[in-house]
């Protein structure tokens, strides 16, 4: 059975392959294939596949892809390559990878490819990630009083080159809040409902006047959810006036968010776990080592704090008993926290954004959990020690290092995460090391005082 393309584009990188060898890969691979297998590799991998690709197959894997993946290559083509892409796409696609090029390449296709920029830029106006980015103004427009058979010409007329939606949009003009001419939608109706209908009709008498619309602003998840609820196969998209300022075609939005979430499974199987998985032995080594390196150091200030304890160990030989126990139960708290963050953090459901909200529910999780287990933990302790001092004792700084360990699990792997690091290198030792340390601490100056 072959391979994935995926798997044998990374084997043809990893092994050095020329562009010929590369190009020959490619040749017979569908656009769609090859989108996928673009999604999956890293920024400068994915230019040289985009570069062994055959002029014709590169523009159309270039609108199969994710609005992310489909910048990085637009700004690294030279500007007669981005003339000759936009050329030959069909004007719709055209525009959805204008919108995500640079100034200075939107104002070569204003003069070579108008409409085309227009239709970017109204795009490129909304914010990554939004409705708006996505929406085209290239739709048949129909007015009310218009009759069927006005309508049908007015499709016939369509240039059949040109990719249009399919559901037809009855707008009238009206006044906006400048006093400009802007378009407000009043109904809207199928091809197949204008084809089945009398010649004499008026479009007003077919049209739907409830319908289902999406802000611009909004998210494009929204605008999905939208589609699939109600089937629609296009979708309104209103700015803040509620006027009309394009439609969503659903095939391009499907596009785009297959890609994310792709590219969100990648990362939550790991990019970095194939990174990991690529390298050699001595590699993997070097990447790993210095967390350990530094997981050691601050281990050592734990040791540091126990030997400052060290009469109060004497006195009460009991507590060495429990250290162990204390250290586990904590160190697990911490694993599961920095793991739930890690995979939270890769499959977009907290974002960086979001971290304080994260932590405030990991704090309040912990607090319950570290109450049941100090109640039990102390329980254990009073039955053994005889002593009501003793327990309380276990049961605060067992409650004290699991709240640390949660802290530490939440907020590692984000810091790292911000600073370009591996969280899942990293989250395990620092949490371990900062939770031995202050739980330690914590649990040893208790005794002191108390016992």
């Amino acid at each position: 059975m072959a391979k994935p393309l995926g798997e044998r584009v990374a084997e043809a990188l990893k092994s050095g392959e020329g562009e010929a060898a590369l190009q020959k890969l490619l040749c017979d691979e569908r656009a769609p294939d090859i989108a996928v297998a673009l999604e999956n590799l890293e920024p400068g991998q994915c230019e040289r596949i985009f570069e062994a690709l055959e002029h014709d197959c590169a523009g159309e894997v270039l609108t199969l892809l994710g609005p992310e993946r489909a910048r990085e290559i637009v700004e690294t083509l030279r500007l007669d390559q981005f003339r000759r892409l936009l050329e030959d796409l069909p004007p719709r696609d055209a525009a959805l990878v204008a919108a995500e090029a640079p100034e200075e390449y939107l104002e070569a296709a204003r003069r070579d490819l108008p409409d085309v920029a227009a239709d970017a830029e109204i795009r490129a106006a909304y914010p990554e990630g939004s409705a708006g980015r996505l929406m085209t103004n290239r739709f048949l427009r129909l007015r009310p009083e218009m009759t069927v058979a006005e309508a049908l010409d007015l499709v016939r007329d369509t240039d059949p080159s040109i990719d249009v939606p399919s559901n037809l949009y009855a707008v009238s003009q009206a006044a906006g809040p400048s006093g400009e001419q802007r378009e407000t939608l009043e109904g809207v109706l199928s091809i197949r409902a204008l084809a089945m209908a009398d010649a004499g009709q008026r479009i007003s008498e077919l049209m739907a006047t409830d319908m289902v619309t999406v802000k611009a602003e909004a998210e494009d998840d929204e605008a999905a959810n939208l589609l699939s609820t109600h089937k629609f196969s296009t979708l309104p998209a209103l700015d803040r006036d509620g006027f009309l300022v394009g439609v969503i075609p659903g095939d391009d939005l499907m596009h785009v968010l297959v890609a994310r979430m792709h590219r969100r499974y990648s990362r939550a199987v790991g990019t970095d776990a194939q990174a990991m998985e690529d390298a050699t032995p001595l590699q993997a080594a070097k990447i790993r080592v210095p967390w350990l390196l530094g997981t050691m150091l601050l281990e050592l200030g734990a040791g540091l704090v126990i030997a400052h304890y060290n009469d109060v160990l004497e006195r009460v030989i009991l507590l060495a008993s429990f250290m162990p126990v204390i250290s586990a139960v904590a160190g697990n708290v911490g694993l599961q926290t920095a793991a739930i963050t890690v995979r939270a953090l890769d499959t977009g459901q907290v974002s960086l954004k979001h971290r304080g909200a994260a932590l405030l529910k990991e704090t309040y999780v912990t607090i319950l959990m570290g109450a049941l287990l100090a109640a039990v933990l102390g329980g254990i302790g009073m039955v053994w020690s005889k002593d009501v001092t003793f327990a309380l004792v276990i049961a605060i700084a067992l409650g004290c290092s699991m709240l640390t360990a949660a802290v530490m699990g939440t907020m590692i792997p984000m810091i790292s995460k911000k600073l370009g690091f591996d969280p899942a290198t990293t989250a395990g030792p620092f949490e371990t090391a900062f939770q031995d340390i202050i739980g330690f601490g914590v649990f040893l100056a208790l005794a002191t005082l108390m016992l």
